[in-house]
């Protein structure tokens, strides 16, 4: 399969909604986004992260790694990455994954990650495209 043709099965699967491909990823995003946060949300209650610190850790930093992925792909695919990357959605997106790599340099910078609330928007829009 030439890039070309990967770029559009891709585009396919991540902006069609109306196929079986494209619901599946939508299912799996969706998933991800409502486990991520309530990760979020297990981890600043301080009883549960200090007995569960390293699966907390692991669990954030998978979903980092796979936001990101996503990120890179739709970035990938689309005609005009740029008009992409500055829209809303584009912009929840990356501000998603930016606090847990800000963590790595700045300390306090993981408490941030409350802003991964924000793609539970991205839950209502998918759930407004499905249809009946």
């Amino acid at each position: 399969m030439n890039l070309g043709a990967l770029r559009e099965r891709l585009r396919v699967i991540i902006f069609e909604a109306d196929t079986t491909a494209g619901r599946n990823f939508d299912v799996w995003l969706i998933g991800a986004i409502l486990l991520s946060v309530v990760t979020a949300i297990l981890a600043s209650v301080h009883d549960y992260y200090d007995n569960w610190r390293l699966g907390f850790l692991t669990l954030e930093w998978l979903f980092t790694i796979a936001f990101t992925i996503e990120y890179l792909l739709r970035l990938w695919i689309v005609r005009a990455p740029w008009r992409y990357a500055t829209s809303f959605y584009g912009i929840v997106d990356l501000a998603a994954i930016l606090p847990t790599y800000l963590s790595i340099f700045f300390h306090g910078a993981e408490y941030l990650i409350v802003i991964r609330l924000l793609r539970t928007l991205r839950v209502f829009r998918i759930l407004k495209g499905v249809k009946d």
